[in-house]
């Protein structure tokens, strides 16, 4: 939850379907457990070396999309302004798709992260070397 104006506890919202949630960890965007469940993935477990950074790769390729998704998406939503002054709505909808935007670029940052901790220093993800 989150510290709400006035110093009183309010929800936070999904950054991927804006739903009310009170499921933030320290330091994450905040997901509906919804969303949160579409995005695990349920896989094999990886093998070998190559298996995990076919995964990893994987990764950052599906994050790399879901980050232009989202990135075409607020710059449509910001076009829908050329005034610059948006509707009463523009705003929310502006602000949805940044958190959106934040929300992709993160787990594009995590993904990158985690491809480079494996290539450069032989880091298995825990989410891979428990499947292992």
């Amino acid at each position: 939850m989150c510290t709400g104006p006035g110093g009183g506890m309010s929800m936070a919202q999904c950054a991927y379907c804006n739903s009310d949630t009170a499921a933030v960890e320290a330091g994450k965007v905040p997901i509906c457990a919804k969303c949160s469940d579409e995005r695990q993935t349920k896989r094999k477990p990886p093998a070998s070396e190559q298996e995990i950074r076919c995964v990893l790769i994987q990764d950052l390729v599906d994050a790399t999309v879901r980050e232009k998704a989202a990135s075409d998406e607020f710059n449509t939503v910001i076009g829908q302004f050329p005034s610059g002054m948006p509707h009463p709505d523009g705003s929310d909808r502006i602000q949805a798709a940044s958190r959106k935007l934040i929300a992709a670029r993160k787990e594009m940052g995590r993904a990158h992260s985690r491809l480079n901790d494996f290539l450069d220093r032989g880091i298995i993800p825990a989410d891979l070397a428990e499947q292992r």
